[in-house]
């Protein structure tokens, strides 16, 4: 493994340890330090069968908890949305410096609003209709294209499921259904070399080790505490990107 690629398993390590405490925040987090280590190509496809794998492990502990009704209307909305991202997927792949200014754009603009929002301790009820299914459909733009439309699906979530294990469970079964659309999209377009492949192996080697630590940190450390630092993470992800 050359350097650069240990780096991102180190990456793959402490995002998903972050996704296991806030639920939603560690493929947004983990891509862009992601995409400068090992290219758009290699880091899409393997952050999003991580994806899917993590999500698998938390909807099997929880998977009576679903919202059924808004688990259809989160997938139609966003799905289409998807489908306008994974247009973009070639483009970005192909122009590295416009992928990283996107993305970097992105990223800040998650990570001020959802700071805002988590300080000020909103949640979005006061968006109407067209808005909340407008935010819908911009998480599955950005999550077709980046992978990391979590913060934006999270915005709508906070309105509608508002137990905790209900929240956890619908937006995993979320993940698995429009990951593996993505996974299909992925396949298809040949981002799974024999390179890739076997970064993957190691990456979901890590995964389980990173959600096992989580998973006993989220047991003792205060989730706020680690929203925050998500949050100032995430910042300064998107700044390193813009400035590249």
């Amino acid at each position: 493994m050359t350097v650069n690629e240990i780096i991102f398993e180190i990456v793959v390590f402490l995002s998903n340890i972050i996704q296991c405490v806030t639920g939603f925040a560690g493929t947004v987090l983990a891509m862009p330090f992601s995409v400068m280590l090992v290219g758009y190509t290699s880091a899409k496809p393997i952050l999003n069968v991580l994806g899917i794998a993590a999500s698998a492990g938390v909807l099997l502990q929880c998977r009576k908890s679903v919202n059924k009704k808004e688990l259809l209307k989160i997938i139609l909305v966003m799905l289409a949305g998807i489908i306008a991202g994974t247009f973009l997927s070639p483009y970005l792949a192909g122009s590295a410096y416009v992928t990283y200014k996107i993305l970097g754009a992105t990223v800040i603009i998650f990570s001020l609003v959802n700071g805002y929002r988590f300080i000020k301790k909103k949640d979005g009820a006061s968006l109407n209709t067209f808005s909340q299914y407008a935010v819908l459909a911009a998480a599955g733009v950005v999550h077709g294209a980046f992978v990391c439309g979590g913060p934006l699906l999270v915005t709508y979530a906070s309105m509608k499921l508002r137990d905790t294990q209900e929240f956890r469970a619908t937006l995993s079964a979320v993940w698995i259904v429009l990951n593996t659309a993505i996974l299909f999209s992925d396949i298809s377009s040949g981002y799974f070399t024999a390179k890739v492949t076997a970064m993957l192996a190691v990456s979901l080697a890590v995964l389980v080790l990173a959600v096992l630590l989580g998973n006993y940190i989220g047991k003792k450390l205060s989730k706020n505490a680690f929203l925050a630092l998500t949050y100032i993470l995430m910042l300064i992800s998107g700044i390193s990107l813009l400035v590249k």
